[in-house]
């Protein structure tokens, strides 16, 4: 990762990515995105380095093809073939569940 101080003339990009926060603001060039800019004050340099890192995109496009196509493994089955239960279980705990 490269670090470099933004020139002046640039300087209101920085002011519009700390008002957005959250959100990401994209730069299109022919109806196309070609860049974004993201406020990074809530974000530790782990998780940017995964989310542009090509092995780690791979590996979720990867696993979202398998989910898309029904190549799922039940949680219980799991636990039938390596012998284990999950800690909430264990401890007799049930998820809650908020009903509308």
């Amino acid at each position: 990762m490269k670090a470099m101080r933004l020139p002046k003339e640039l300087q209101s990009f920085l002011e519009v990515a700390e008002t957005a926060e959250q959100e990401m603001l994209v730069f299109t060039k022919k109806k196309r995105p070609v860049a974004a800019l993201v406020s990074l004050r809530k974000v530790d340099r782990e998780s940017l380095a995964l989310s542009t890192n090509p092995q780690f995109l791979r590996i979720i496009e990867t696993a979202r093809n398998e989910v898309r196509a029904g190549k799922t493994t039940s949680l219980e089955t799991l636990e039938r073939k390596f012998g284990v239960t999950a800690p909430n279980k264990r401890m007799g705990r049930t998820r809650k569940t908020r009903h509308s």
